[in-house]
């Protein structure tokens, strides 16, 4: 069965730090570009970043540039979204998707039809 699993979100005061997980099962993440995006209540969902599994290349939305990581580790079939310095505008729920694209990211990475295969979300709330 193919799957992505999110973990790692929870309630973290502003300048605080997250580490996301996108775990894969069923399929392996070498032959994908991989996917997070965010999607706050009221608001449309925005791609935040993109990872290719093949070379590393990565790609951010200029909010996040400079506090977010994205990285993969194909031993363990996944993917991370290190999350520093946090702000209450960051709350969201987090999804991880994957791109059958391995050479990405694509330019069209935010446009969420090219992703195959969507986790369930993990939610992240930034709050004092």
């Amino acid at each position: 069965q193919v799957q992505l699993v999110e973990s790692g979100g929870g309630l973290v005061q502003p300048g605080g730090s997250l580490r996301l997980s996108c775990a894969a099962s069923g399929f392996t993440l070498d032959y994908y570009s991989i996917g997070w995006f965010r999607q706050a209540p009221g608001k449309e969902r925005e791609g935040v970043s993109c990872i290719s599994t093949y070379d590393g290349s990565t790609v951010y939305t200029d909010s996040v540039k400079g506090r977010f990581t994205i990285s993969s580790d194909g031993a363990k079939n996944t993917v991370y979204l290190q999350m520093n310095s946090l702000k209450p505008e960051d709350t969201a729920v987090y999804y991880c998707a994957a791109d059958p694209y391995p050479w990405g990211p694509r330019s069209s990475w935010r446009d969420s039809q090219i992703y195959d295969y969507w986790g369930r979300g993990t939610q992240v709330t930034v709050s004092s």
